[in-house]
């Protein structure tokens, strides 16, 4: 089933010296639905990042994507366009984040929704690359049922990101303890995540007893998803959606499918 939706862009009081731009998507009408956080790229709030806050809509959630950029100042609202000059801004951007103020955008998002957006208690996330660092780092903190991570940076290497100052998989326990589902989508030939990360991913959710699942799609590239660019993988994009869509039961009104367990982002434990 697919949702008519709508979408709006907002701003939430944070700690920050101004309020945190973040885009909303929900069903269209006066339903309650699940929530999913949506996790951006190193680019941010970008066009790409909004589209998929409204895909994610149309599965029958309510859908936030916020700008985790926001305490460098109010011009990283609409993302940056991808190019060199813009890599090393983004970097500079990536360099001011915070575990801790990171982890209150996220709580500001989601409470948001809950207030002003008619989302229930049961909540998932999804990220992609930087945004799938996030979502990792979501899945240890907040109370989430399920994670979606497509191609996550630097979650084995200390220096980076919220890899600071241990790498991120360091809090994979946290991850398990709180018994969040998480499935993770890679590409063989990335550049960013090789063979070996991988395998160190997969063994530290293992070692940890998360309930996880991963895929690895033979030839494709980091950033395969997004259609338009230069390292699309139209087989392992829609693949990859396929799996997402097929562990997200459908909602209805109340939050779930009529009948069925929720599942996918939106299944609670």
């Amino acid at each position: 089933m697919t949702y008519e939706t709508v979408a709006h862009e907002v701003e939430i009081a944070t700690g920050g010296a101004a309020p945190m731009t973040a885009y909303v998507a929900r069903p269209a009408g006066t339903g309650r639905h699940p929530a999913v956080l949506v996790g951006a790229e190193l680019w941010g709030l970008t066009e790409d990042v909004r589209g998929i806050v409204r895909q994610v809509a149309a599965l029958g959630y309510v859908a936030i994507a916020p700008n985790l950029y926001h305490r460098s100042g109010p011009e990283t609202a609409t993302g940056l366009a991808e190019n060199a000059a813009n890599r090393e801004r983004a970097f500079e951007l990536l360099g001011q984040l915070t575990r801790d103020g990171v982890e209150e955008d996220l709580r500001a998002a989601v409470a948001h929704v809950r207030t002003h957006a008619q989302a229930t208690e049961q909540t998932g996330v999804l990220g992609f690359s930087l945004g799938g660092h996030i979502a990792y780092f979501a899945a240890t903190r907040l109370d989430l049922a399920a994670a979606a991570i497509f191609y996550p940076g630097w979650l084995p290497v200390a220096g980076t990101a919220l890899s600071r100052p241990e790498p991120l998989l360091a809090t994979t326990g946290s991850l398990a303890e709180r018994d969040v589902r998480v499935l993770m989508f890679f590409a063989e030939l990335d550049h960013v995540i090789d063979a070996e990360q991988r395998t160190q991913i997969a063994e530290a959710l293992t070692a940890a007893g998360a309930r996880h699942e991963e895929v690895v799609y033979p030839g494709a590239r980091h950033a395969f998803f997004f259609p338009g660019r230069e390292p699309y993988d139209k087989a392992a994009a829609e693949d990859s959606w396929a799996r997402v869509r097929a562990t997200c039961s459908p909602p209805n009104s109340a939050g779930r499918a009529p009948g069925s367990r929720p599942a996918g982002l939106g299944r609670i434990r």
